[in-house]
């Protein structure tokens, strides 16, 4: 925060706000691996802000599932600023000040235990998202600009007011919304238990889960494709880890009430991976895909037990890494060769080899195969399903693996394989001549190419330079890293889970705070 409000008042000195922006990241970034490495014995840490007595500072607490967001967070956070910059979509000296305060209001959200102030920092996150939305997206089509970041306003306004008005009704049942001394309160009383609710729908309408997941898909494709990436990392994943948190804490993982979690994060698997089916654009299916995964992550959550919460958080870390690689690969084809429409143009993969192996790398860990990330993640999950008897998951989760699987081989083969055509030279040609005019002095000189649309088909020579490949590369590498050596994050999410499982632990620091 205290480094936004330099870079704010500060000259444009384009350099100078790149570099203090990623030392900021880096290092929070940094802080996020250091608590990993004091928890690997398990615990947790609090802190009351201010120096005042507990029940009245405002505390801040970190075990092992905090320390992992932290850390993954910071990540996709500095890989998508880097793809910004990059791409051309940072230019405003106010990206600089708006993303930092971002990841201070993300940072904030994953360390509050006080469900008031998770509200005001989720609203830190939003008020600088609405700025970047429109400050880093495209110029083409204003009107489809302006209506996306209208309906992402307007829902999260609604939720924002949802969530308020649930934690308003947890003050006045319980007389607190500190979550560790609402621990179990919720198991015990239904007032509490109905006030809680009110605030996971708010989270679950933030989190896109099924029925009200639609806006996600028409809002995230209308920005840049570096913002889209970020935001599929951030927004989406701190309202699972505060699902994760309330009813772990709150609900003391009731198992009364997991039937309805069940029941909705199946359905909202399925309607994802058909929703993708009917998109005919890279990014409006990875957006879909992306409310599929979420199912994925939050059935975890809904079985509760100990094989399902590892599963669900290995699944989680798994989910941010690879969805923000398959958006920063096709974005990266999508910001040189104008267009990210399945069928615009084909054969990328013939001048384009990294970031074609870094999307195929990535779209395989996506739909579950070996040896990536994602065969760990959702083999974990079914058999946690399966011990926990949810039969009917298990079967739902392996044919949703093969829809995501044939969408990710559509996008394959509408953009990066086969052979280029007239045809679609032609249709390339006049979607986005009008884009490579304007992109051109942005990227004179950067070594990625500014060559016209028109021979956009016929160029032998890459066009997509490093700088623009290497966040999606270095994701795609990182999903390979987790599937070889899953062993190491499945001790790490193990140990998270057990801070879930049995909460003591953390109500004692921040009581104790």
């Amino acid at each position: 925060m205290i480094f936004a409000g330099i870079l704010a008042v500060t000259p444009t000195r384009r350099h100078i706000h790149v570099i203090v922006m990623m030392a900021v990241i880096a290092a929070s970034t940094a802080g996020g691996i250091l608590l990993i490495l004091d928890f690997l014995d398990g615990g947790a840490i609090a802190h009351g802000v201010g120096g005042w007595v507990a029940g009245i500072a405002i505390p801040f607490a970190a075990d092992m599932f905090t320390a992992l967001m932290l850390a993954v967070t910071g990540i996709l956070t500095l890989t998508c600023a880097w793809f910004a910059v990059a791409s051309g979509r940072a230019q405003s000296r106010f990206f600089a000040p708006m993303l930092l305060v971002l990841l201070a209001g993300v940072n904030g959200a994953l360390l509050t235990a006080d469900l008031f102030n998770l509200f005001v920092f989720i609203e830190v996150m939003l008020l600088p998202s609405y700025g970047l939305f429109l400050l880093a997206a495209p110029d083409r089509a204003p009107i489809r600009r302006i209506a996306g970041v209208r309906l992402y306003v307007t829902l999260n306004l609604l939720t924002s007011t949802v969530f308020l008005v649930g934690v308003g009704f947890l003050y006045g049942t319980a007389g607190t919304v500190n979550i560790a001394e609402l621990s179990g309160l919720a198991a015990s009383d239904e007032t509490v238990a109905i006030a809680t609710a009110v605030c996971l729908f708010a989270l679950g309408i933030k989190a896109a889960v099924v029925p009200v997941h639609g806006w996600l898909a028409r809002a995230y494709p209308t920005t840049s494709p570096a913002i889209t990436a970020l935001f599929s990392g951030l927004h989406t994943k701190i309202a699972i880890f505060a699902i994760y948190r309330i009813y772990a804490v709150v609900f003391d993982g009731d198992p009364r009430f997991l039937w309805i979690g069940i029941a909705v994060f199946t359905v909202t698997m399925i309607v994802g991976a058909l929703g993708a089916a009917g998109e005919n654009s890279s990014r409006s299916m990875l957006a879909f895909n992306m409310v599929s995964g979420i199912g994925y992550i939050l059935l975890g959550v809904a079985l509760f037990t100990p094989l399902g919460l590892v599963a669900g958080i290995f699944y989680l870390i798994h989910h941010m890494i690879v969805k923000a690689s398959l958006f920063l690969s096709t974005g990266a084809v999508e910001v040189r060769y104008g267009t990210d429409k399945l069928g615009a143009f084909r054969g990328v993969a013939k001048t384009e080899p990294l970031i074609a192996a870094a999307f195929f790398v990535a779209a395989l860990s996506l739909a579950g195969l070996p040896p990536f990330s994602g065969f760990v993640a959702k083999l974990s999950l079914i058999l946690a399903a399966q011990d926990a008897g949810e039969i009917v998951a298990v079967v739902v989760m392996i044919l949703v693996s093969l829809v995501t699987l044939l969408a990710m081989l559509r996008i394959w083969s509408g953009m990066f394989w086969g052979s280029r055509s007239s045809e679609a030279a032609s249709s390339l040609d006049a979607e986005s001549a009008d884009e490579e005019s304007a992109d051109a002095a942005s990227v004179a000189g950067s070594g990625t190419g500014t060559a016209g649309a028109t021979d956009t088909l016929t160029r032998t020579r890459p066009r997509i330079g490093a700088s623009l490949a290497a966040p999606a590369i270095v994701l795609a590498v990182i999903t390979l890293g987790l599937g070889l050596g899953a062993e190491l994050l499945l001790g790490l999410a193990q140990i998270a889970a057990d801070g879930l499982l049995d909460t003591s632990a953390y109500v004692e620091a921040v009581l104790g705070s």
